[in-house]
């Protein structure tokens, strides 16, 4: 866009509400997206709505981003006056899911009363689907922020279609061979709630968000154009406008990530393309008889390895494992995964495929073995093997110690293994050119995220 961001007197006018959804890597990513544009708009007004354990977590002393200009407000988590866990982990997500969007409405008068402005703009989660009618409500512009990749965002316009053409069964043999860009997809690659579970909270929320995205003013995405040109252009007939405003790790700003336990210098000392590099993300941790088959295949193929872990290693790796690697072998509780990435020495990720870590991967020139549990996991993973050609998923969805390493020979000593690392390579300079610079900074920010039709 050749637009110039608004006159300040207009500025100060505008007031900016940003939804976000307080689970998994959602709130963040948007917070860092928001955080790039009040820079550049210091006089327009954010209002950031979470729940209170969200908010204590991204505004906390040690978030090195805090502008004067974003104000946090704590929404209802939906939890009923003296609630006793069940034990469920995804009960308190469907409670507060339940509670949608009354939980919002209050505290979003709430700031329009104490800053004396009215909404001109709402930022949403992309799942919230009530963002198109508070707009509508209001007078005011929906920016819907979708956190995944295209394909799966794809798979969720196209709800209705999938339903009808093979069913609500993932058990069912048929598959999905007639959506646009895609490879043929079995009914277990799809995410939850497109044909399972369709009547539980998540996909009745996902269903409704489906419907409602052609509203939105501009749906933003976390992607660069090239990615996959096929169904970028799918998308772009189907909204006003899409706008791709990643890779995040490019394009906002991320907070500083300390290496307390020194991977990076023990990188330094192997060679290049040697290591393998394990991490399911922030809170999967996969099942004990499969953390049992990864350490058998970690002792048996000789790769020295970098583990990012998040549970107890002493209490849930085999006994014996840790002293048997400990020469070859490191395994830490938190590790700056970007910069590892970005080391000479790693040769393959071991990776749940969630989709920040597959951007992570792809900036980092890293091809990658997939493990995927839930989500956009599955769906990811099936990109990477049979559309981008950039890394193998274990067989049948499982890490059995065969499957570990045979993806292991595959992506580290094979010729396959070689082309894999020359596509990505070819994705991240696609990536890099698309955010306008050849290092990990950014275009001026007017020119990325369109901020004067945001606001």
């Amino acid at each position: 866009t050749n637009q110039s961001l608004p006159n300040m007197n207009v500025e100060k006018s505008l007031h900016v509400a940003v939804l976000a959804f307080p689970y998994g890597t959602h709130a963040a990513p948007l917070l860092s997206l928001v955080t790039k544009i009040a820079e550049e708009a210091p006089n327009v007004t954010f209002s950031f709505f979470s729940t209170e354990k969200s908010n204590a977590t991204l505004f906390s002393s040690s978030n090195e981003f805090h502008l004067p200009n974003i104000k946090h407000y704590d929404v209802p988590d939906g939890l009923p006056e003296g609630y006793v866990p069940s034990g469920h982990p995804l009960e308190p997500i469907f409670l507060f899911i339940k509670a949608l969007p009354e939980n919002y409405k209050s505290v979003v008068d709430e700031a329009v009363k104490e800053t004396g402005k009215k909404i001109t703009c709402f930022v949403t989660d992309a799942f919230y689907w009530f963002g198109a009618d508070l707009a509508h409500e209001m007078n005011a512009k929906w920016v819907p922020v979708w956190t995944a990749g295209p394909h799966a965002l794809l798979t969720h316009f196209y709800t209705d279609l999938i339903r009808e053409r093979i069913g609500n069964n993932k058990d069912d043999v048929k598959k999905a061979n007639f959506l646009p860009g895609f490879p043929e997809l079995e009914a277990f690659d799809l995410p939850e709630g497109v044909i399972d579970d369709i009547n539980g909270p998540f996909g009745t929320m996902l269903h409704k968000m489906g419907q409602a995205l052609p509203r939105a003013t501009a749906v933003t995405i976390n992607s660069f154009s090239t990615i996959h040109s096929i169904i970028e252009n799918e998308l772009n007939s189907k909204f006003k406008l899409l706008l791709n405003v990643g890779p995040f790790i490019l394009t906002t700003p991320q907070r500083t990530i300390s290496d307390e336990h020194g991977c990076l210098e023990w990188l330094n000392k192997h060679e290049k393309y040697s290591v393998v590099y394990i991490s399911f993300g922030s809170s999967i941790i996969p099942p004990p008889h499969e953390l049992a088959a990864l350490a058998e295949s970690l002792e048996e193929c000789g790769f020295p390895f970098l583990w990012a872990f998040r549970g107890n290693p002493e209490e849930q790796f085999p006994k014996g494992f840790i002293e048997r690697t400990r020469t070859r072998g490191k395994i830490v509780a938190w590790a700056p995964q970007m910069e590892v990435l970005k080391h000479s020495s790693v040769g393959v990720c071991l990776t749940h495929s969630g989709w920040n870590s597959v951007l992570d991967c792809i900036v980092g020139g890293v091809p990658m073995i997939s493990r995927p549990f839930f989500g956009d996991q599955k769906m990811n993973a099936r990109m990477i093997e049979s559309v981008w050609e950039i890394g193998v998923r274990v067989d049948n969805g499982v890490l059995s110690k065969e499957s570990i390493l045979k993806g292991l020979e595959v992506t580290m000593t094979s010729e396959k293994g070689r082309i894999m690392r020359e596509k990505i390579v070819k994705l991240k300079e696609s990536a890099l050119k698309a955010v306008g610079e050849n290092d990990f900074m950014v275009l001026d920010v007017e020119e990325d995220l369109n901020i004067p039709l945001i606001l």
